[in-house]
């Protein structure tokens, strides 16, 4: 298989398929690998939380390789907020925006009326989101309370074969993004 930075047709086919169908994905990003699967897939959202075996009351952050991949998920915002919005971006830096209300409770977090997302600083990422045209779920590549994943190997020895690894370098960020509350300014992380 192809690496994603360099994809050719047979991989880009198999790893469209593989999401669309559910499958989970573990990709690089700014400080350790992420985990990820379409936001707009309910089982795929239910299957990486189980797998993570992460509290379903807590949001998910989804990153996008622009706003407008990001933008069906959100309340409309004005053309000044935007521009401000869009001046935050590409950066390690998750935002917090009013969420759309058809987007999944499990995916925004329950009873919570934002949605966390980024355009992320590491290119891969970026390129990951428009070689496949969709925003992607992204949380910790990790079981809960357990260390981040920051190689494959580390990936493949927590997860085996019940994701897609695609392979590359991560940002090498020691922490992972900001989240920050962009109607109140407040930083959650």
């Amino acid at each position: 298989m192809s690496h994603p930075s360099h994809p050719n047709g047979r991989f880009l086919y198999h790893l469209r398929a593989h999401l669309r169908r559910g499958g989970l994905i573990a990709y690089p990003t700014e400080s350790s690998y992420g985990l990820g699967c379409l936001p707009q897939n309910a089982l795929a959202v239910s299957r990486l939380i189980a797998l993570k075996k992460r509290p379903q009351h807590k949001g998910l952050i989804v990153i996008a390789a622009d706003y407008a991949q990001l933008k069906p998920m959100l309340q409309p915002i004005s053309v000044d907020e935007l521009a401000a919005i869009n001046q935050q971006w590409p950066a390690a830096r998750t935002l917090l925006l009013p969420v759309h209300p058809r987007i999944l409770p499990i995916l925004r977090g329950l009873k919570r009326d934002t949605l966390a997302v980024r355009i992320p600083a590491l290119l891969s990422a970026r390129f990951l989101c428009r070689i496949i045209g969709s925003a992607v779920v992204s949380t910790s590549c990790n079981r809960a309370g357990k260390k981040a994943c920051r190689t494959q190997r580390e990936v493949r020895r927590q997860f085996g074969d019940k994701v897609l690894i695609l392979g590359g370098r991560t940002g090498g960020h020691k922490q992972p993004s900001q989240i920050i509350d962009w109607r109140s300014g407040s930083r959650i992380r």
